[in-house]
């Protein structure tokens, strides 16, 4: 099984140069209208022009699991992105993390559970 999330995009080519340059994503698709990038081994995400654009696009949350947050986060402040923070400890739902904002406004969270038997990790 795969999956793809679209969502609506009013700069594609600014959300395309955010996700392959400082995110190293790969692009597995380009419909022209949609870009679609490979984030794990059968998941994507699909940016669109002709989606409507929603009205609080910050209520988005896309997340991507990873080991290295801490990398992430001296990656993306060496870009000069800007963060909600440095990692920090979420002991509510036991993960590591922070936020970037992507062109959209989308909020990107890099993050990593503490507790691992939930079978979900930062492997491809």
């Amino acid at each position: 099984m795969e999956a793809i999330t679209f969502l609506p995009s009013g700069n594609l080519e600014a959300t395309s140069n955010f996700y392959l340059n400082y995110f190293g994503l790969k692009l597995a698709v380009d419909q022209g209208a949609c870009q679609i990038f490979r984030v794990a081994k059968n998941a994507y995400w699909g940016f669109c022009t002709h989606i409507t654009p929603l009205e609080t696009p910050n209520s988005v949350i896309l997340t991507l699991v990873r080991d290295d947050v801490d990398e992430m986060y001296q990656h993306f402040i060496g870009l000069g992105l800007v963060t909600d923070g440095a990692p920090r400890w979420n002991e509510r739902f036991g993960i590591y993390h922070f936020f970037v904002q992507d062109p959209d406004g989308y909020r990107v969270e890099i993050q990593r559970f503490r507790d691992t038997r939930w079978g979900m990790g930062a492997e491809d």
